[in-house]
């Protein structure tokens, strides 16, 4: 799978992380990492263990990768989340962490794919 292929399987905007960041190889290189990156799994252990900061920060951290690989679904549930834990505060509605993990495991799958082919 190409990259703009694995870009339209979760709806990102390739053409605008490509105007970013100016090469292929380079938004290939950043979007491998998001796949092996921890941050998700730390969310979900925070969230959890009921440590709503940590949770916060992970959310927020999410939410920064997203916006600059053009993960635009995950950004929009992320900026939901982190907006729902500012403050250090429980979330009201456990929905919008649902949300983002459907939408990260969505990205994750389309990841793997394109890892497969190198």
């Amino acid at each position: 799978m190409t990259l703009k292929q694995c870009y339209e399987l979760f709806g990102g905007d390739y053409e605008g992380v490509i105007s970013r960041m100016l090469k292929e190889e380079r938004v290939k290189k950043f979007v491998i990492k998001f796949g092996n990156d921890q941050t998700f799994n730390g969310l979900t252990d925070m969230l959890a263990a009921e440590n709503y900061e940590e949770a916060f920060r992970a959310a927020h951290t999410i939410k920064g990768l997203c916006q600059n690989l053009g993960f635009d679904r995950l950004f929009k549930s992320s900026s939901a989340l982190t907006e729902a834990l500012r403050g250090g505060k429980k979330p009201e509605d456990d929905s919008i962490y649902q949300q983002v993990k459907e939408d990260y495991e969505q990205i994750i799958n389309a990841i793997k794919q394109l890892d497969d082919e190198q």
